[in-house]
This record gives C-alpha cells, sequence and structure tokens, in this order.
C-alpha cells in the first residue's frame, strides 16, 4: 500500500525487491505464523533475508492477538530467514501490537 492504494498482490521476493528500490520508508506489517510461534521464515517465503535485511528491524510491525501471546509466553517468538547474520540482526526486543493503542514487549530470537 503506497498513499492508500494497492499498489502490488500476493507477490515474489523479487517484486517486492523491485518495489523497496522505488519505494521509501517501507514497513512491513506481519503477523505470528501458526501455533510455533514464527514470524519469519515459515509460510511466507517471499519474505526473504534480502527483503528484511533491506527494511530493516526498525521497520518491522508485528501483530498478534492477546491469546496468541499468552499462548506463546514460555515459548517466546522466532524467526528462521534461512541467513544466520539476518537472524541475528533482527533478533531483539519488539512491540507486539494486541489491540488498539495497545502493544506488548516481546523478544524474538532466530
Amino acid at each position: 500500500v503506497y498513499n492508500k492504494e494497492v499498489i502490488a498482490k500476493d507477490v515474489t521476493e523479487k517484486e517486492i525487491l523491485e518495489a523497496l528500490d522505488k519505494y521509501e520508508n517501507a514497513k512491513i506489517v506481519v503477523t505470528i505464523i501458526g501455533g510455533q510461534g514464527y514470524v519469519f521464515g515459515r509460510g511466507n517465503q517471499q519474505l526473504s533475508a534480502k527483503v528484511l535485511e533491506k527494511v530493516g528491524k526498525k521497520n518491522i510491525i508485528i501483530i498478534a492477538t492477546k491469546q496468541k501471546m499468552m499462548e506463546l509466553f514460555f515459548q517466546g517468538l522466532l524467526l528462521d530467514t534461512g541467513d544466520q547474520r539476518v537472524n541475528e540482526l533482527l533478533t531483539g526486543y519488539y512491540e507486539i501490537v494486541v489491540g488498539y493503542l495497545e502493544v506488548q514487549m516481546a523478544k524474538v530470537q532466530g
């Protein structure tokens, strides 16, 4: 979405990288995948290590329900980009959006 208009849907890694070259200040909004607590690496392969590195940790917004966060409380959140260096760059604490004006801190590790 750019200027409130959809610029692409169901895109590949290549198309995302091309869009990142064209548009500034990109953000990724993502939910936790399944019951295992993965943020990246399972089910969203188009968000590759190259894409994630280009967007950067500060431009990743993670959303989840409070229920999902409670279910994953002891397990924590995971990422598996396929690139250990990028996993390390993205590891750390994130504010997880759990409701309107509500965030919860959680550690994401790769």
